[in-house]
């Protein structure tokens, strides 16, 4: 019997790609998305497989599956500033009541249960580069509170059941990862760069660009995230590339590939914005034996291709 696996947010960016190479590799897959920033688009050509199944669902309310479920994958969540600024209380209900009823579903399925976290837990670091250890620098009433506390609730709340409920637990923290199938308004820095340079408008850099980033390609994310999800690991584990880019190198990068002529338009920094971001790996490099084997350079070309069919 093949093994089930349920994946929330689903028709999501990560979610999407996790749900194709978790078939790829033999399981039954339980999709389950409400669209609210996910797109029925980024799992069509799997609507057709007979072991997958879609679930139009709002996991901030009880969810039910029949028969067995091995994996309880939780990646259900508005993921860039854009769209949780967009749904303020959905962000915090799908952290907070979403992951309550999905450990729910996973300790009566007595299945492993895995939390799809953020390096937005660290907040605006003062340590560099983030590891697991650092508590972080977070403002829990500036806008993007309801990101970052919405996800810093839900580790505390899957800690409480690994802790008090004895279950097999995973906390993925998650930093930037890009790829085909992000949506061209999703208003992160590489959709928001490629889809500008890509039709010659200005690329729009918040500040003076000296603030950091780090960018992992979409392979390597998904690689890391099975190879959690199979690991003996309860802890949270960074998973990410440490290569790290100012974002005005970013921006000039991009125009290179894109053959772009576009300038720089500059405007002011968000608020909380992080200053640097940048994931310690070493636990994933030790304890799953991963790290990104994909170049930014490599990642950015085919990421930039999907973009210009698309």
């Amino acid at each position: 019997m093949k093994k089930t696996v349920v994946v929330t947010g689903g028709a999501g960016f990560i979610g999407s790609h996790l749900c194709r190479f978790l078939l790829s590799k033999g399981f039954r897959v339980v999709c389950v998305d409400n669209f609210l920033t996910g797109s029925s688009v980024n799992i069509r050509d799997l609507m057709g497989n007979s072991d997958f199944v879609f679930m139009n669902h709002d996991v901030t309310k009880p969810l039910e599956i029949p028969g067995h479920v091995h994996f309880v994958l939780h990646f259900a969540s508005a993921a860039s500033p854009v769209d949780y600024m967009r749904f303020p209380i959905q962000t915090l209900k799908v952290g907070s009541l979403g992951t309550h009823n999905l450990l729910g579903l996973a300790k009566a399925k007595k299945a492993v249960f895995m939390l799809a976290s953020t390096s937005e837990v660290y907040g605006d670091p003062l340590v560099h580069p983030q590891p697991e250890t650092y508590w972080g620098n977070v403002n829990p009433i500036g806008p993007r509170g309801v990101y970052d506390e919405a996800k810093r609730f839900s580790e505390a709340l899957t800690m409480a059941y690994h802790r008090f409920h004895r279950m097999d637990t995973k906390i993925a923290r998650i930093f930037n990862t890009y790829g085909p199938c992000m949506r061209k308004d999703d208003g992160r820095v590489v959709p928001n760069f490629v889809t500008q340079a890509l039709s010659g408008k200005p690329l729009t850099v918040h500040g003076d660009g000296s603030q950091t980033r780090s960018f992992c390609y979409i392979t390597d994310m998904v690689e890391g995230i099975y190879r959690l999800m199979l690991s003996g690991v309860n802890d949270p584990v960074n998973l990410g590339n440490p290569e790290e880019f100012t974002v005005m190198d970013f921006a000039k990068k991009i125009l290179e590939l894109t053959g772009s002529r576009g300038k720089i338009a500059f405007k002011p920094l968000p608020v909380d914005d992080p200053k640097t971001r940048c994931p310690g790996i070493s636990k994933a490099r030790k304890l799953l034996k991963w790290e990104p084997k994909v170049s930014v350079g490599e990642g950015l070309k085919k990421t930039i291709e999907w973009f210009r069919k698309n």
